[in-house]
Protein backbone atom coordinates (compact mmCIF):
# COMPACT_ATOMS: atom_id res chain seq x y z
CA UNK A 1 0.00 0.00 0.00
CA UNK A 2 1.53 3.19 -1.01
CA UNK A 3 0.94 6.54 1.11
CA UNK A 4 0.25 9.19 -0.51
CA UNK A 5 1.09 12.91 0.67
CA UNK A 6 -1.30 15.87 -0.33
CA UNK A 7 0.05 18.48 -1.23
CA UNK A 8 0.08 20.86 1.80
CA UNK A 9 1.78 18.55 4.02
CA UNK A 10 4.30 18.62 1.25
CA UNK A 11 4.88 21.99 1.32
CA UNK A 12 5.07 22.46 5.77
CA UNK A 13 7.75 19.74 5.38
CA UNK A 14 9.47 21.24 2.23
CA UNK A 15 9.28 24.98 4.08
CA UNK A 16 10.48 23.19 7.72
CA UNK A 17 13.51 21.78 5.38
CA UNK A 18 14.16 24.87 3.98
CA UNK A 19 13.92 26.44 7.66
CA UNK A 20 16.41 23.90 9.15
CA UNK A 21 18.93 24.68 5.75
CA UNK A 22 19.03 28.26 6.72
CA UNK A 23 19.09 28.08 10.32
CA UNK A 24 21.97 25.38 9.66
CA UNK A 25 24.23 27.85 7.72
CA UNK A 26 23.53 30.69 10.42
CA UNK A 27 24.97 27.90 12.95
CA UNK A 28 27.83 27.46 10.72
CA UNK A 29 28.48 30.98 9.73
CA UNK A 30 28.43 31.67 14.03
CA UNK A 31 31.00 28.87 14.49
CA UNK A 32 32.86 30.05 11.53
CA UNK A 33 32.92 33.53 13.31
CA UNK A 34 33.47 32.26 16.89
CA UNK A 35 36.37 29.69 15.60
CA UNK A 36 38.22 32.82 13.73
CA UNK A 37 37.40 35.15 17.73
CA UNK A 38 39.36 32.31 19.46
CA UNK A 39 42.43 32.38 16.92
CA UNK A 40 42.92 35.98 16.97
CA UNK A 41 42.38 35.76 20.95
CA UNK A 42 44.72 33.01 21.02
CA UNK A 43 47.58 35.21 19.17
CA UNK A 44 47.18 38.33 21.06
CA UNK A 45 47.38 35.88 24.32
CA UNK A 46 50.60 34.65 22.70
CA UNK A 47 51.82 38.28 21.84
CA UNK A 48 51.03 38.83 25.72
CA UNK A 49 52.93 36.46 27.11
CA UNK A 50 55.80 37.14 24.88
CA UNK A 51 55.95 40.66 26.03
CA UNK A 52 55.66 39.12 29.38
CA UNK A 53 58.34 36.92 29.24
CA UNK A 54 60.71 40.36 28.02
CA UNK A 55 59.24 41.72 30.81
CA UNK A 56 60.09 39.17 33.02
CA UNK A 57 63.94 38.83 31.28
CA UNK A 58 64.41 42.60 31.82
CA UNK A 59 63.62 42.54 35.54
CA UNK A 60 65.81 39.84 36.10
CA UNK A 61 68.48 41.78 34.54
CA UNK A 62 67.62 44.90 35.88
CA UNK A 63 67.54 43.19 39.70
CA UNK A 64 70.81 41.79 38.99
CA UNK A 65 72.64 45.05 37.72
CA UNK A 66 70.77 46.78 40.85
CA UNK A 67 72.65 43.96 43.24
CA UNK A 68 75.62 44.30 41.66
CA UNK A 69 75.95 48.55 41.98
CA UNK A 70 74.76 47.33 45.63
CA UNK A 71 77.63 45.98 46.21
CA UNK A 72 80.14 48.32 44.55
CA UNK A 73 78.40 50.91 46.71
CA UNK A 74 78.99 48.95 49.44
CA UNK A 75 82.45 48.79 48.70
CA UNK A 76 83.06 52.33 47.95
CA UNK A 77 81.65 53.36 50.95
CA UNK A 78 83.93 51.30 52.97
CA UNK A 79 86.92 52.05 50.81
CA UNK A 80 85.68 56.30 51.60
CA UNK A 81 85.46 55.25 55.27
CA UNK A 82 88.95 53.54 55.76
CA UNK A 83 90.79 56.52 53.73
CA UNK A 84 88.51 59.10 56.29
CA UNK A 85 90.08 57.02 59.02
CA UNK A 86 93.43 56.90 57.62
CA UNK A 87 93.49 60.75 57.27
CA UNK A 88 92.03 61.24 60.58
CA UNK A 89 94.84 58.88 62.19
CA UNK A 90 97.77 61.13 59.90
CA UNK A 91 96.32 64.02 60.63
CA UNK A 92 96.17 63.18 64.80
CA UNK A 93 99.94 61.88 63.98
CA UNK A 94 100.26 65.39 62.53
CA UNK A 95 99.15 67.69 65.33
CA UNK A 96 100.63 65.19 68.08
CA UNK A 97 104.23 66.18 66.05
CA UNK A 98 103.13 70.01 65.92
CA UNK A 99 102.65 70.09 69.40
CA UNK A 100 105.52 67.93 70.91
CA UNK A 101 107.98 70.73 68.27
CA UNK A 102 106.63 74.10 69.69
CA UNK A 103 108.58 75.82 71.78
CA UNK A 104 107.41 76.31 75.51
CA UNK A 105 107.87 79.87 75.55
CA UNK A 106 108.76 82.08 72.32
CA UNK A 107 112.04 83.50 72.56
CA UNK A 108 111.97 87.37 72.30
CA UNK A 109 115.07 88.32 70.35
CA UNK A 110 114.86 92.29 71.56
Amino acid sequence: MAVVADPKSIAIKKKEEEELRKRNQELEKELKESKEREEQTRKELQKILERLRVAEEAEERLCSQLGELEAESVNQARAYNAHIISLMEQLSKANVLVNNHRSPAPISIL
